[in-house]
């Protein structure tokens, strides 16, 4: 967290708004910290940091681990969030067919939505071998090294993609990541030709991912549904199916959000 983030010139009332959000965003990067921790993190001394932590468990916003000075956050915040999403719905709508997903593939299933230049988990089914892609709900992801974020992008309106893409820093995490906004741009067209997206090891060490987009009343995209391998149980001779349950699953939830011409179907044969 960057320090000069609070402005002590800044009003009394002001400056609490913005140490209470730095608070909590400190939170949201580890799953408990201490209060000493917290005060080297935000340059705020121990005592304001204890005030305004015991003020938001009070509220439940903030829970403290038994017989310890170590605090992490609660599902209130995430119920409050929710209400955040444009398609309060979705994940509602998505539950039932990713759980499915996952019995059939054993494997673990994301729903995933832009958030400024990236992509942010909503929802998750997590595989049922003890093996598989380490995630949680809330966890952010880049858009050009992930199967969700390349679905997002390719079906997107080209002026909002490349207003969305000047945000994206390109970062290489893998051998395997597209570095190159060019390079990027034509794997968005193999995305949309092919009528999916592929993570090829590309985000995280041996794990493979496979996605398609979901989309709203408009027919544009506004999430993403991905199924992710360890790579030593990715079955190439099977992704024609799971790609084929991935967009049923898409089509479902894409009516139900009011989609009328479902954009992965082929355009109906013109009448002679």
């Amino acid at each position: 967290m960057d320090d000069d983030s609070i402005d002590t010139r800044q009003p009394e009332s002001v400056a609490a708004v913005l140490k209470v959000f730095a608070i909590l965003q400190a939170l949201s990067e580890r799953d408990e910290t201490g209060i000493s921790e917290l005060s080297i993190r935000l340059a705020m001394p121990k005592a304001t940091i204890y005030r305004f932590l015991q003020t938001m468990r009070s509220l439940g916003y903030v829970r403290q681990e038994a017989d310890s000075e170590r605090y992490g956050l609660t599902m209130k915040l995430f119920e409050l969030g929710t209400k955040a999403l444009q398609y309060p719905d979705l994940v509602e709508l998505a539950k039932s067919h990713m759980q499915a997903l996952a019995d059939q593939t054993g494997e673990t299933v994301h729903l995933g939505m832009l958030i400024d230049s990236e992509i942010i988990y909503v929802h998750k089914v997590d595989s049922r071998h003890m093996l598989g892609m380490y995630s949680r709900i809330g966890r952010r992801a880049p858009l050009h090294c992930t199967a969700i974020g390349k679905v997002l992008m390719a079906w997107e309106e080209a002026g909002r993609r490349d207003r969305i893409l000047a945000g994206c820093d390109f970062k290489r995490y893998r051998a395997n990541t597209l570095t190159d906004h060019a390079a990027y741009v034509a794997e968005l067209e193999r995305t949309r030709a092919q009528g999916y997206g592929q993570d090829r090891e590309e985000f995280d060490d041996h794990i493979r991912c496979v996605g398609v987009p979901i989309f709203d009343r408009l027919n544009q995209p506004v999430a993403g549904l991905s199924v992710s391998y360890p790579t030593f149980r990715f079955n190439e001779a099977r992704e024609p199916e799971v790609v084929q349950m991935l967009t049923q699953a898409s089509r479902t939830i894409s009516q139900q959000l009011g989609c009328t011409q479902f954009p992965l179907d082929p355009p109906p044969t013109a009448r002679r």
